[in-house]
């Protein structure tokens, strides 16, 4: 694992952070199919990243989880990449997040990278080639790995009608995912987060609850909330997982804050608008895992998520009441050995 850590640290990431972060994006994935689209790739990533111990197996959701760190929304939008992703030592992958129809996002650039802060900041905007293409390749999936289905709402259509987007994306994943996310927490879509608010959002939930319940055998869904919440907004949320009796919550997607970064002020307002992630969400994202476990009384499964790039940081979600664990900026920053580190870490704190 050292040799493969070392390769990515001292070689990839250089390389890469040499490149527009979208175009990095994309190139990774072309490298990633290259070398694990075989079956000696695949041997030698899962030598190297994959660790197993029955002290990392969980039962969470009638569903059983190899190891507890998982991959976050965003990464894999389009479900191209689950498969070589699913070599690299992850208990469990998020696809989406994904819309009823396909959508470019919002213009670029829209990705941003700040080192000095392992940090990113995007405004990407749900941009995915829609959820029926991701059906087609996630029917073909070559992995057992958990796959969860992050789901959201194209951006012209209106909170009105965004019941109708959820819907119609829950139906097309249904049988080829294993538990559903819905994200109404994004900063990048217009108004999306009014969803969140008390009376829609318990709305939209127990709409696909119904349709859930309705099946021969549900699926759970799990709400993916803002950093943002104040805590009156939280014990919203928690009021909402009584009533609609949804399976859990991730906790949390990107923040509109700017703290605490170190760089210019100047320098970030020319960014503008988009979801900070990585390291300065860390302590907010752990605050809000604590409260929701306090508050509820350990009522729900929280699977953390935000500025996890360290075994520290991932030990600090767990303390703080987390079941599972997500990855996304750090992954970007750390590579897939950090995965194994946890994992090490868990067991041996065991």
């Amino acid at each position: 694992m050292y040799i493969c850590a070392m390769i990515y640290k001292l070689l990839l990431r250089p390389f890469l952070f040499k490149i527009d972060p979208e175009k990095a994006h994309y190139l990774t994935f072309d490298l990633l199919k290259l070398v694990i689209g075989h079956a000696f790739g695949r041997f030698i990533a899962k030598l190297c990243f994959n660790y197993e111990h029955p002290k990392l197996k969980k039962q969470l959701f009638g569903l059983t989880f190899e190891n507890p760190v998982g991959l976050g929304a965003g990464l894999d939008k389009n479900a191209t990449h689950f498969n070589e992703l699913s070599c690299l030592g992850f208990g469990f992958i998020e696809i989406g997040t994904l819309t009823p129809k396909p959508q470019p996002g919002n213009d670029k650039p829209r990705l941003f990278r700040l080192a000095n802060d392992s940090a990113l900041i995007n405004r990407m905007g749900f941009n995915n080639m829609g959820v029926d293409d991701a059906v087609i390749r996630l029917k073909n999936r070559k992995t057992n790995t958990i796959i969860g289905g992050n789901i959201g709402k194209n951006k012209l259509t209106s909170n009105e009608d965004a019941i109708k987007d959820y819907e119609y994306c829950f139906n097309a994943l249904f049988d080829v995912i294993d538990y559903f996310v819905v994200n109404v927490s994004s900063p990048n879509t217009p108004n999306l987060r009014d969803l969140q608010d008390k009376e829609p959002l318990t709305h939209l939930l127990n709409h696909l609850q119904n349709i859930n319940n309705s099946k021969f055998k549900r699926k759970p869904i799990l709400l993916k909330i803002a950093p943002d919440l104040t805590n009156s907004q939280l014990d919203d949320i928690i009021e909402i997982v009584a009533v609609t009796n949804i399976d859990g919550i991730i906790a949390t997607n990107t923040t509109i804050e700017r703290e605490p970064l170190t760089y210019p002020k100047e320098f970030i307002e020319k960014i503008g608008m988009g979801g900070l992630s990585g390291k300065p969400l860390s302590k907010r994202s752990t605050e809000v895992i604590a409260y929701l476990k306090t508050e509820s009384n350990n009522a729900f499964p929280v699977i953390g998520v935000g500025g996890i790039h360290s075994v520290e940081e991932a030990m600090e979600k767990l303390d703080a009441g987390a079941d599972l664990l997500q990855l996304y900026t750090g992954f970007v920053y750390e590579g897939p050995a950090l995965i194994k580190r946890i994992n090490k870490a868990i067991v041996l704190r065991k």
